[in-house]
């Protein structure tokens, strides 16, 4: 299939529901939400048609299989199912699902304005088609506890998968620091149960369905997740493993990687873009990093600067990190700093230069501080601290 052509998914379930009556139909659609976002219970859908969750059942499992024999749409299912196991061959048998729906969000076409529906929709079809039309290749993961829901090829086992998840979060708990992808795939390629299981964790084929499945990832990422990709499959089916919004991985209790607070997301816009920033700017960023569904006001954002002793005020509104080497207080109270770790008297250039990189300040607040002759004494061109 070239990446010019789309999979019609509605037209694939209209067809298979064709022969089918109005009844079937909506039974069918309501269960799977195959025109909804949401699926509806048995209990639900035998309300609507005044029947026993037991009847549905019973109707939805004699649907499922007349749909088994239809035979004309067995060209079209071939090429979906072509492309789906290419794709879960490329991750070593197995992919998470929402990252498999994401890659075949790019071949897949449905005719809706409402892109958040869209999207719900097309995963619902994908579902259907998996779990109940394409059951004899693909197999459903769902509700296990070391991984996210997946699908994977039929028969294909997990035992060489779930002890390399085992070894592997118990490494990153004992680091206790985020980490790029680049250093997570080393320390993967380090532990005994990779070593163990090495030929099982490479992929056999990495460039049949690379337009489907590289746009996805950041560039400098590419190179190591062309190599890797069956490592990077498993990194996003663990539970306890995630990736936050600025690319680095790590326990899925820690709030770099899932920001609980406004505090924690504060943290890490700073962080991340290594800049002081002005508070107002710091909420805008928040909001758009969508790190959640709650919006964050300007005011609430400067209340947590303020309170933290990790943020440093470094001019009207601009807050730093403490950790990058900032120091708190005053102007003269920064001059002080400076010239008691000073080894030896400094120039007045040399005392701005080292102040600016601390505070946003015009020069003429550090020359007005620097005026101040109970606190620094002037020895020529240089100052050094005022003796008390």
């Amino acid at each position: 299939m070239k990446s010019s052509q789309k999979v019609d998914t509605k037209k694939i379930i209209e067809d298979l529901l064709k022969n089918f009556s109005t009844k079937e139909k909506n039974i069918i659609r309501r269960r799977f939400g195959l025109d909804r976002t949401n699926r509806e219970t048995l209990e639900k859908v035998g309300q609507i048609h005044n029947l026993t969750r037991e009847r549905i059942r019973q109707i939805e499992k004699s649907l499922i299989e007349k749909i088994h024999q239809i035979k004309e749409l067995q060209e079209e299912l071939n090429e979906l199912t072509r492309i789906v196991l290419l794709i879960l061959e490329e991750h070593g048998g197995i992919t998470e699902k929402d990252h498999l729906f994401s890659i075949l969000d790019k071949i897949s076409d449905l005719d809706l304005r409402d892109e958040n529906k869209k999207r719900q929709i097309k995963e619902n079809h994908f579902d259907f088609l998996f779990s109940r039309i394409l059951s004899d290749h693909l197999e459903e993961i769902k509700k296990e506890s070391k991984f996210r829901d997946a699908y994977k090829l039929k028969d294909y086992s997990l035992d060489h998968l779930e002890e390399l998840a085992e070894e592997l979060v118990l490494e990153i708990k004992k680091l206790k620091n985020v980490l790029k992808t680049e250093d997570l795939v080393e320390i993967i390629k380090n532990l005994e149960s990779y070593k163990k299981h090495e030929d099982k964790l490479t992929s056999s084929s990495r460039t049949r369905l690379s337009h489907l499945l590289d746009e996805e990832i950041h560039p400098e990422e590419q190179k190591i997740l062309e190599e890797h990709r069956t490592l990077y499959s498993l990194l996003k089916m663990v539970r306890e493993i995630e990736k936050n919004k600025f690319g680095e991985w790590g326990h899925i209790s820690w709030n770099e990687i899932m920001p609980k607070t406004v505090n924690d997301k504060i943290y890490l816009i700073l962080k991340n873009h290594n800049r002081p920033m002005h508070f107002t700017e710091i909420a805008e960023l928040i909001n758009n990093t969508n790190f959640d569904h709650k919006k964050t006001n300007p005011a609430t954002v400067h209340n947590e600067l303020i309170l933290d002793d990790k943020y440093v005020l470094i001019g009207r509104g601009m807050y730093g990190l403490k950790e990058w080497g900032l120091k708190s207080g005053t102007v003269a109270q920064v001059i002080k700093d400076i010239l008691a770790s000073s080894s030896a008297p400094l120039t007045r250039e040399e005392i701005v230069q080292k102040v600016l990189e601390n505070r946003l300040v015009k020069e003429s607040t550090i020359n007005l501080a620097l005026s101040n002759r109970n606190d620094f004494k002037k020895i020529g061109n240089k100052y050094v601290l005022a003796e008390k």
